[in-house]
């Protein structure tokens, strides 16, 4: 059975750590409001070790933001700042839709680390990246947020070699 973790307790205890999508998300106040909604089997919180590990099929939404994976981890730095959020499962989801883009940016890979600081998205592992009508795919993609750069590997530790395949629409 899937439990909402959704409680006052864990918003007002733990808000910091499980907002992995506010920073990814528009500019705009309304999407960066909106509440974080977190859907998962399990929760294990370690504030010591400033990490929160949601496990079975965890779905986390707040506004246009949408995170999935059979395990999600999310960590703080020494400063308690979100750092990391990293999902991962047979074919994690990411999706964005950054202001002024036509349509959402769309991820998956068995492993998707996000980068807070850094605003970069890691896709790793039969990795696959849609923004608009642009499709990439290979081992590793690494995705910068602010500048819109996609990078893409063919190697991944552990794995034998998944070639880079890309589609690019031409401008209209």
């Amino acid at each position: 059975m899937k439990a909402i973790i959704y409680t006052a307790v864990f918003y007002t205890s733990f808000f910091a750590l499980s907002l992995p999508l506010s920073a990814l998300a528009q500019t705009g106040t309304s999407s960066q409001q909106a509440p974080v909604e977190v859907e998962a089997d399990r929760l294990d919180l370690d504030q010591r070790a400033g990490t929160a590990v949601y496990t079975g099929d965890v779905d986390i939404r707040q506004g246009e933001m949408q995170l999935r994976g059979e395990r999600v981890e999310i960590e703080r730095n020494e400063a308690g700042e979100l750092a990391l959020a990293t999902a991962t499962g047979e074919r994690a989801y990411l999706r964005h839709q950054a202001e002024g883009q036509d349509g959402p940016t769309e991820g998956w890979a068995r492993r998707i680390i996000y980068h807070v600081a850094e605003r970069r998205v890691e896709l790793i592992d039969q990795a696959e990246l849609i923004q608009q009508e642009d499709t990439f795919r290979g081992g590793r993609l690494e995705y910068f947020i602010d500048s819109e750069v996609i990078q893409a590997r063919s190697d991944v530790d552990g794995s034998e070699s998944q070639r880079i395949r890309m589609t690019l629409q031409p401008e209209q």
